[in-house]
This record gives structure tokens, C-alpha cells and sequence, in this order.
């Protein structure tokens, strides 16, 4: 009896310090169960950020005609863009500054995708590429002008 009373705390003691002497890394040390100090994965982003995220499309040669239709809850921006040549594909508005004004101004990158082959350059009719894209009431509170900008050009319109 008495043996176990002495045995068991030394037992104990004994064990706590074996497992404090384990390293930080193993969950086997008790006085780290509870500490708050963690290590926090950190997400490494390459330098240009990821390829998935990068423009390869280069602009329209030229911005021939831009209108702002109203619309229910918006406006639709309604551009239309000449290439160089035939099979230009995969056009788009892109906004700058997160569809944000700047001093009052709405600015979009008419961005469009080179054709892979030689195409002829043909009339400038077959050539026309029309994008749209749509902007919400709110995005467009303090927007007094709306800009599309081309490789040559840009074009402007006002509300």
C-alpha cells in the first residue's frame, strides 16, 4: 500500500517529463495541447500570379462604335471592334479598377483572341466583332462616362 502511494506520483511525474521532453512537433508533449502558438499555412502566389489568371488576349485594332442601351435594373454596353483580319474570336469587355469609376469614368479593355492560322484580312463588314456586357444600376451611381479602349483607339459615351 504503501508502495503505491509513493509508486504512482513518481510514475506520473516521471511520464510528464518524458513526454515534455518530446519535440514540438509530435501532439505527445501536453504542454502544447493547449497553446495557441500554431504554425498557419501560408499560400506562396508566383510572381505575374497564375497562368490561369493571366490576359493573353491583346486589344481590338479599333473601336468603331459604342452605345449604352438602358435596361431594367442597368445598362448594357453594347461595343463593336475591327480586327486586322478574319477569325479574331473570344471578345470581351474586361472592366479596369474592379468595374470601379475613377473621377467619374467606367473604363473597358475591348479584349479579343488572335486567330492560331494566317486568315485573309477581307472587308472590313466581314470583320466587325460586337461584344456586350451588362452594369448594374449600383456599379454605375457616380458613372458620368463610359470608355472602351481599343489598340488605336477609344471611344466614349456619356449619360
Amino acid at each position: 500500500m504503501n508502495f503505491r502511494r509513493l509508486a504512482a506520483p513518481a510514475l506520473m511525474s516521471a511520464l510528464i517529463v518524458t513526454l515534455t521532453a518530446c519535440g514540438g512537433n509530435t501532439n505527445l508533449n501536453p504542454l502544447s495541447w493547449f497553446n495557441s502558438n500554431r504554425v498557419e499555412e501560408v499560400a506562396i502566389i508566383p510572381e505575374g500570379g497564375f497562368l490561369e489568371d493571366q490576359e493573353n488576349r491583346g486589344l481590338v485594332t479599333q473601336v468603331v462604335d459604342l452605345q449604352i442601351l438602358r435596361t431594367q435594373g442597368g445598362a448594357i454596353i453594347r461595343a463593336k471592334g475591327l480586327p486586322p483580319r478574319l477569325g479574331y474570336w473570344d471578345a470581351e469587355l474586361v472592366p479596369e479598377n474592379f468595374e470601379r469609376a475613377e473621377n467619374g469614368v467606367l473604363t473597358y479593355m475591348f479584349r479579343i483572341t488572335e486567330p492560331y492560322y494566317r486568315t485573309q484580312t477581307g472587308r472590313p463588314k466581314q470583320r466587325e466583332v460586337y461584344v456586350g456586357h451588362f452594369v448594374s444600376d449600383i456599379k454605375l451611381q457616380g458613372v458620368r462616362t463610359i470608355r472602351v479602349v481599343g489598340e488605336q483607339n477609344s471611344r466614349a459615351a456619356s449619360r
